[in-house]
């Protein structure tokens, strides 16, 4: 499985999307400073909403579609989503 995922960050309330074929490591790498600069910075990250998908390449093109004007639009949509389907 591959996944497209949300996080935010505890320090500063912003959203990184990003793309993975192990989900649980890749939490743990950018929250232990490993990979790019800014989720070093921006660190540490809770997870706020992932996706999975069968094929790497559908999960890299979500990652890209939610990094545009209109999918940060449609992302914070499924996110204030499924955040009222938790606390109802």
């Amino acid at each position: 499985m591959y996944y497209t995922y949300v996080l935010i960050s505890t320090k500063n309330k912003r959203l990184y999307v990003g793309s993975t074929d192990n989900l649980k490591r890749r939490i743990k790498e950018h929250n232990d400073g490993i990979g790019g600069v800014y989720t070093r910075i921006n660190r540490p990250f809770t997870l706020l909403f992932y996706e999975a998908y069968i094929s790497q390449l559908d999960a890299k093109k979500q990652e890209k579609f939610y990094k545009t004007g209109y999918g940060r639009e449609v992302l914070r949509g499924k996110i204030e989503s499924s955040l009222i389907e938790v606390t109802t």
